[in-house]
């Protein structure tokens, strides 16, 4: 009887130690400051036992020898606590590339170490930069950022009620992977996000997945680029980027195709011979090229026009100099306003009569990703399709992955 006692005891212990360990969480958002507007979540214990579950169904990773990093110290032994809810967050009136998260510093002596692991370097008065990283220490806490500019504006803490709801991971999310939330003076968009086994989900509703039908047409397609707007999704997307233009120009809807091709680009230069005469040379470099065809419907075309002549984006040759890929022409035609790339255009005839940017890999683009880091550029390398959606108040934003015999959890 004393066994059985003994075992069940043990079984007690070790499920309540698994239940601490992987299910219970905190969820109070203790570093969402006031001015931010928009907050990413992620739930660390959920990302963990997707982690092992995925482990366990791939013996061969259990033994894998990574010799690149083994000189780097791990995050989890970084000596920060890492939070069951890790919240990222960005600030009003600032780029839209720069996100900070805040972390509470356990062991200053680990968190040394591990700065000096990924070749932080110390800027002075508790600041330590890496390539695209900054991190700022204030006491016990660290705030980490991809960029130095706003680190200082960082406001106080948003009051433990927030539209009338307490302050806490429900706030933003419910049983997903992770959330973005977009926080306004009127109301809250929040969106789930979830990593399956070979591609990334960020949505509005479960119904978001009336979008397959589109996607398996658009991934049969050859173009590298194709997207449908309407005016609404014109302004969402140029309110984003700080560029309220959308009112201006009276566009009613936008419809795009581009293709990529690889050139021979023609340089010449000049030198001198023995004799110091001038000569020309002539090189040849390989580049690559959108060919293009875009088609603004507009309710004024003449105002659109006027507009794009104010801003100086059309010369003297009708071309749209905003677009600085190659030549190509503008011209408008009752309510229609098109810009083609000259040498080779791109025929928008598929009308799907719907919202969304699709935009297909191609390997003409491997040449960009040489300014990435190598994590950077493999992971944009394995990328299949990004696929852009709406309907209604639905969206989807879906990062299709090509197929690899590890699902994406264990190449993070």
């Amino acid at each position: 009887m004393k066994k059985k006692y003994v075992v069940l005891v043990i079984t007690i212990l070790l499920s309540a130690s698994i239940y601490f360990l992987l299910f219970h969480k905190n969820k109070s958002l203790k570093f969402i400051p006031e001015n931010a507007d928009a907050i990413v979540l992620v739930d660390v214990k959920k990302v963990t036992r997707q982690y092992i579950s995925e482990l366990l169904t791939h013996p061969s990773e259990w033994l894998k020898d990574d010799k690149k990093n083994k000189s780097k110290i791990s995050f989890s032994k970084s000596g920060v606590k890492i939070p069951d809810f890790l919240q990222i967050f960005h600030l009003k009136n600032t780029k839209i590339s720069e996100w900070y998260t805040i972390l509470e510093i356990e062991d200053k002596e680990k968190f040394s170490a591990f700065l000096k692991s990924r070749q932080f370097v110390n800027d002075g008065k508790d600041r330590f930069k890496n390539g695209r990283f900054f991190i700022q220490i204030e006491g016990e806490k660290c705030i980490l950022g991809t960029s130095d500019q706003n680190l200082k504006n960082i406001g106080s803490p948003l009051s433990q009620k927030f539209r009338n709801k307490v302050l806490n991971a429900d706030s933003f999310m419910q049983d997903s992977f992770g959330s973005i939330s977009f926080i306004s003076e009127l109301r809250t968009r929040n969106f789930s996000i979830d990593l399956n086994e070979d591609e990334i989900e960020i949505k509005s509703s479960e119904s978001s997945g009336d979008f397959k039908s589109l996607i398996a047409d658009l991934e049969s397609k050859t173009e590298f680029l194709k997207a449908e707007l309407d005016q609404n999704n014109i302004k969402n997307i140029s309110s984003v980027f700080n560029k309220n233009i959308s009112d201006s120009l009276s566009v009613n809807s936008l419809k795009m195709s581009v293709n990529l091709e690889e050139i021979n680009d023609t340089i010449i230069s000049y030198g001198y011979d023995d004799n110091f005469n001038e000569i020309e040379k002539v090189s040849y470099q390989k580049i690559v090229q959108p060919n293009y065809e875009l088609i603004l419907q507009t309710s004024d075309a003449d105002k659109t026009w006027n507009y794009f002549q104010q801003k100086k984006w059309i010369n003297s040759q009708n071309q749209f100099t905003a677009i600085p890929f190659q030549p190509n022409t503008i011209y408008k035609n009752n309510n229609q306003i098109s810009i083609k790339s000259t040498q080779r255009s791109v025929k928008n005839d598929d009308i799907k009569k719907q919202n969304y940017i699709f935009v297909k890999n191609n390997p003409l683009l491997f040449s960009v990703f040489k300014t990435f880091g190598n994590s950077y550029k493999e992971f944009f390398k394995n990328v299949d399709y990004i696929f852009c959606g709406n309907k209604s108040e639905d969206y989807l934003i879906k990062i299709k992955l090509k197929k690899n015999e590890l699902p994406l959890i264990l190449k993070l």
